[in-house]
């Protein structure tokens, strides 16, 4: 059996896999196709693969994405032949969490202006920072990574309020919320921050008065898909003073131009794509990939994270 990785793990990580699964034939290649034919599972971070590859891909059994979204892939295609999917969902909490919360410190304690003086050599201590402690978070997405950020945040004191489809109950939530019902609590809000992936319910979620519902204080930060809300809508909405602060690490077209008035903001925070990024990234990936190849050796094809792909998650 072939499998074909679209990326080439460290040395030390082909020679793990290659000495567990000895009867297995591993190609580790950067974005070469050229194998696509013969194998029967890839690997992939799920942006390379086309419709034509999927046509093309005769012994195609299982696609393993080693990312959590999977929006740039040829669903039709896929579903089309019947292609088993997984992702890797979960291996992003602790970076993205860390990350979430490194920002949201930093603005609370004012770390941009104290590095701003330190760089001008001033002593300058007429510094207006706020606490964590005793605020409010929206969790839109409480899933593996908004639960994450959610254990985080209660240790510091903070009130969590999750929001996903059901309203169902999730791990690190003192309140839920359903999507439908989400304006009920956004005026309680001090901090909103969203990790949900791009779906047909996600996109174009929130408009502007979702932000209009906002304190005029709050802190917007969206780690999950930059087609949540359109960036006429959040420019507005900080232009008009409808909300205090953007943490972005996604946006609508990435990269982000150069002319896009969000560079431009000084309560805007541009980060470009990068909050999942770990020297630990491939090592989970592999951690979720390695027993589910054993699984599919022994044909049991419950895998670990399976993806449907009509849903998109």
């Amino acid at each position: 059996m072939e499998v074909l990785f679209t990326f080439v793990p460290k040395d030390h990580q082909q020679e793990m896999l290659e000495k567990e699964f000895p009867n297995v034939d591993f190609h580790f290649t950067k974005q070469d196709k050229s194998r696509l034919s013969h194998a029967e599972i890839v690997v992939t971070y799920g942006e390379d693969l086309t419709a034509e590859d999927i046509e093309k891909a005769a012994n195609l059994k299982w696609i393993m994405v080693a990312s959590a979204g999977v929006e740039k892939m040829p669903h039709k295609a896929i579903l089309e032949k019947g292609i088993t999917v997984s992702n890797v969902r979960g291996i992003h909490k602790i970076p993205m969490a860390e990350s979430v919360l490194a920002h949201l410190l930093s603005i609370k304690r004012s770390l941009p202006t104290i590095y701003e003086k330190q760089t001008q050599r001033e002593w300058h201590r007429k510094i207006r920072s706020s606490e964590l402690s005793g605020s409010t978070a929206l969790i839109i997405g409480p899933g593996a990574i908004g639960g994450e950020i959610g254990r985080l945040l209660q240790a510091f004191g903070v009130s969590t309020i999750g929001c996903n489809r059901s309203g169902k109950q999730a791990d690190y939530m003192n309140e839920m919320v359903s999507f439908e019902n989400i304006l009920e609590v956004l005026p309680k809000a001090d901090t909103v921050i969203s990790v949900v992936p791009s779906t047909e319910e996600t996109r174009g979620m929130l408009g502007s008065e979702h932000f209009k519902a906002m304190k005029s204080q709050a802190i917007f930060m969206n780690f999950g898909r930059g087609d949540l809300v359109p960036d006429d809508v959040l420019v507005k909405a900080l232009n008009d003073g409808e909300i205090g602060y953007a943490v972005l690490d996604v946006f609508e077209q990435e990269p982000l131009p150069s002319d896009h008035p969000l560079w431009g903001m000084e309560n805007v925070v541009v980060s470009p794509h990068v909050s999942s990024h770990s020297g630990r990234y491939v090592e989970r990936a592999l951690e979720i990939f390695a027993p589910n190849l054993k699984k599919w050796l022994e044909n049991n094809s419950d895998l670990t994270n399976q993806v449907n792909m009509e849903k998109g998650y």
